[in-house]
């Protein structure tokens, strides 16, 4: 499936590819804490960006509490939904996984080479324009993995726990 994205990237050098309205699934509020649900952003934000996306968005940010308002009910799941009765907002794990890239890729920033030798993680790696560099890596097993992190001939030991994204700044 990624690849896919990579040939379009390849073919079309100068388009800046946009991944624009993702979401998971319908709403149901018995998922507000489900994980995996985190896990398939990471999981796709991560490889779009490996392969050529420059820019990525969820269809809806915020919903209500019934997953809407949308003109034709098709209620879906957010990374955050508001209790309109109460005011309060319920910050889901997608929304966390989304931050991950917001908080630390900052505008402008380009995308570097990054790879990982383990098939448990995925990682991406990006230079912002202040010289910081943002890595971000996903483990998406039961279990943690040690790894080293190598910026060109230095290394760090890091570890990440089993279903968890870190992101490292250097």
């Amino acid at each position: 499936m990624f690849v896919n994205l990579a040939n379009i990237n390849e073919s079309y050098p100068s388009k800046n590819l946009i991944f624009t309205e993702g979401c998971n699934e319908r709403f149901d509020p018995e998922k507000y804490e489900y994980w995996p649900n985190a896990e398939r952003y990471g999981r796709s934000m991560i490889n779009d960006f490996n392969n050529g996306t420059v820019a990525w968005t969820d269809w809806n940010i915020l919903l209500d509490e019934t997953g809407g308002p949308n003109h034709v009910g098709n209620l879906c799941f957010a990374p955050v939904h508001a209790q309109t009765q109460t005011a309060e907002l319920v910050y889901t794990p997608s929304y966390y996984y989304i931050g991950h890239f917001s908080k630390f890729i900052r505008p402008n920033a380009k995308r570097v080479s990054t790879v990982s030798s383990r098939s448990a993680m995925l990682s991406t790696s990006f230079l912002n324009e202040d010289g910081t560099m943002a890595t971000v890596v996903m483990n998406h097993t039961d279990e943690p993995v040690t790894y080293k992190l190598y910026i060109g001939a230095k290394a760090v030991e890091v570890e990440i726990l089993g279903h968890a994204m870190q992101t490292l700044v250097y």
